[in-house]
């Protein structure tokens, strides 16, 4: 080996000896850089699990959101349906009701045509109105437990859901608005209107017919 060759070998050595040193920072660099990756890896995954939770709650209220309006729409559904059946049971008999309504009329109509009580009346006038009356009351009774009713307005306040105004007649006695007659009774079936009573309703008095009662 000649003198000119000895820097080089020289300069081996040193490097050589620092060798490693240079690769002990090394490692030590690397592992503080692995260090920093795995920290923020995790930090990466909580946040990501955390929105990931977020968002499946976000869903489960969306979902019970949905369920309860849901049930709502179907409970809403079975009331109508109940409503209906309901209404279907107590009206389906209405076209029969009015027929018997209108026999129910005519009988009183009938009775109302008898002669009126008296003394020198025939024995067989008074026990056919006693015999008619009694058929009226049986009669009556049989459709209230059929959810049939007659209503007398005499004496009530006209209500336009169940009078039907005739007339109107000057009443010094009477308020305004007040049935003084009917020409027929009110017919309801369950609370259902099915015939409006005639009527006659009171109506202010003039001045000359005001005058006339109070003298």
């Amino acid at each position: 080996m000649t003198i000119d060759q000895q820097p080089d070998q020289d300069s081996m050595s040193d490097q050589s000896a620092a060798g490693p040193e240079d690769l002990t920072n090394a490692a030590e660099s690397a592992a503080s850089g692995d260090t920093s990756n795995e920290a923020l890896t995790t930090e990466q995954l909580m946040q990501a699990a955390t929105d990931r939770i977020a968002a499946l709650q976000a869903e489960v209220e969306e979902m019970k959101e949905r369920w309860m309006r849901a049930e709502a729409e179907n409970a809403n559904v079975r009331s109508r349906a109940r409503k209906d059946v309901d209404d279907t049971r107590q009206y389906a008999v209405q076209k029969f009701a009015t027929d018997v309504v209108e026999a129910a009329e005519n009988l009183k109509r009938g009775i109302d045509s008898l002669p009126p009580p008296s003394d020198d009346q025939p024995a067989i006038v008074t026990k056919v109105r006693e015999g008619l009356d009694g058929v009226e009351r049986s009669f009556l009774s049989t459709l209230e437990r059929n959810g049939i009713k007659r209503d007398d307005p005499v004496g009530q306040p006209f209500d336009p859901n169940l009078h039907q105004a005739m007339a109107e007649q000057e009443s010094d006695t009477q308020a305004p608005g007040t049935v003084l007659q009917a020409w027929s009774k009110a017919w309801t079936l369950n609370g259902r209107l099915l015939r409006p009573a005639m009527v006659v309703v009171a109506k202010a008095a003039s001045e000359e017919l005001a005058g006339s009662a109070k003298a």
